[in-house]
C-alpha cells in the first residue's frame, strides 16, 4: 500500500522531513499501526512520533482518530498540537 506521508512543526524539525511516500506490506492499518511503525524506522522518528506524545494526525485533510484504518493512495499528516494567542 502506498502512502504519503507529511509532517508538520517541530515534527518536521526532528525528522529533517517535509513528506515521503512509503510502501506499507499490508491492505490497511490503523494510524497507530502506522505510527508504530514509523517510529521503529529510527531514533529521531521514535521521539518525533513517541506514542505517548500528543501528535494530531489528519487523512485526506480530515482529523482523525489513532484508531482509523488507512487505505491505498491516503495522505496522512502528522503535526503537534499547536498554540497560539
Amino acid at each position: 500500500m502506498k502512502l504519503t506521508i507529511k509532517y508538520f512543526a517541530s515534527i518536521r524539525e526532528q525528522l529533517g522531513l517535509t513528506q515521503e511516500t512509503i510502501d506499507i506490506d499490508a491492505p490497511l492499518i490503523t494510524i497507530d499501526g502506522l505510527r508504530d511503525r514509523l517510529i521503529a524506522r529510527s531514533p529521531q522518528a521514535a521521539e518525533a512520533l513517541d506514542m505517548a506524545r500528543p501528535v494530531r494526525v489528519a487523512v485526506n485533510h480530515e482529523m482523525v482518530a489513532n484508531t482509523f484504518v488507512v487505505r491505498q493512495d491516503s495522505e496522512i499528516a502528522f503535526f503537534p498540537p499547536v498554540t497560539g494567542g
